[in-house]
């Protein structure tokens, strides 16, 4: 049998080389906040943001780290029963603190048995050479250590429009101080904010494939229960212009033909608890999204990168 050809960098690849063996994220919730919630940079968080679109029901800040990260391994065990876990700080700013309290939750989630790493979800603007330094000290000592950045986007307009309050040169340099330490970088991006073209969007990939980044996330924009943009969506729909996701699929290849064929795709997609999702409802799972990119590479005979010489 032929083997399939392989249309871009894909994540679980990475982990079956890297590894060797079944890796699983387990999140935690150590209870920090963002400097776009408490004042200091604004309040209010950004428009689209509700932590509990995507945290474990185990994923709670009165429990320990330690509790945390054992219920999540005590699930995921169920599944599968040999696999090492990395503790995944995702809910707000995890870099946000004194360096002596994340040192402390960082070696207490390292502690716990078959934990081999950490991912560590921030802001670009909340990351320090003290804390790089740190990290790349655990990375010198064998753990896999990423730090994944909140892009979100690279236009300065739409940044303000959410209530990010970054901007796209805080990105830059978070990434500037970030590399040559053995750290695996990422980033995330959201598709489909208001008031950005297509054009403007795919400027995304090419602002991106110039960073030293090496895995990417993204995904197309949700409307969530509890959130401004949900307000804002109700009061003024005409605000937002939402792709059908035949469009979004097609979307999505155009942007991967444009993109650096090194970074890492770890994600095409993501779509919200029921619950909490107002719209838009595609109603698929990550991976059947991903099948769908994978079929459209095909059929349109295209890959990672194939434009990314001439755009770039």
């Amino acid at each position: 049998m032929q083997e399939k050809i392989k249309r871009y960098n894909s994540f679980s690849d990475f982990i079956k080389t890297k590894f060797n063996c079944r890796v699983q994220k387990v999140s935690v919730d150590a209870g920090f906040t963002c400097p776009n919630k408490d004042g200091t940079k604004g309040v209010g968080g950004c428009t689209y943001c509700n932590n509990n679109t995507f945290n474990p029901d185990y994923c709670k800040p009165v429990k320990s780290i330690t509790q945390q990260i054992n219920e999540g391994i005590d699930f995921f065990s169920k599944k599968y029963k040999t696999q090492k876990y990395l503790a995944y700080f995702q809910a707000f700013t995890n870099t946000y603190a004194p360096i002596d309290k994340l040192i402390k939750i960082y070696e207490e989630a390292l502690s716990c048995d078959n934990v081999i790493g950490l991912v560590i979800a921030t802001r670009p603007d909340c990351i320090s050479i003290e804390i790089l330094d740190y990290l790349e000290g655990l990375v010198n000592n064998g753990y896999f250590i990423k730090l994944e950045y909140g892009l979100e986007s690279t236009n300065d307009r739409t940044l303000s429009l959410i209530n990010r309050c970054q901007t796209h040169q805080d990105t830059v340099n978070a990434f500037n101080i970030s590399k040559g330490r053995g750290l695996h970088l990422g980033g995330h991006l959201i598709l489909g904010l208001p008031e950005e073209t297509k054009s403007e969007m795919l400027e995304h990939a090419r602002k991106i494939s110039v960073l030293p980044i090496n895995t990417l996330k993204i995904h197309h924009l949700q409307i969530v229960k509890y959130t401004m943009m949900a307000k804002q969506y109700k009061d003024n729909p005409n605000f937002f212009t939402f792709m059908s996701l035949n469009e979004y699929i097609d979307f999505v290849v155009d942007f991967l033909e444009i993109l650096n064929p090194d970074i890492i795709i770890e994600r095409f997609f993501s779509e919200s608890p029921s619950r909490l999702l107002i719209f838009p409802k595609y109603g698929l799972k990550n991976f059947e999204v991903k099948y769908l990119v994978e079929k459209r590479l095909e059929e349109r005979n295209t890959f990672q990168g194939k434009l990314f010489s001439i755009t770039n």
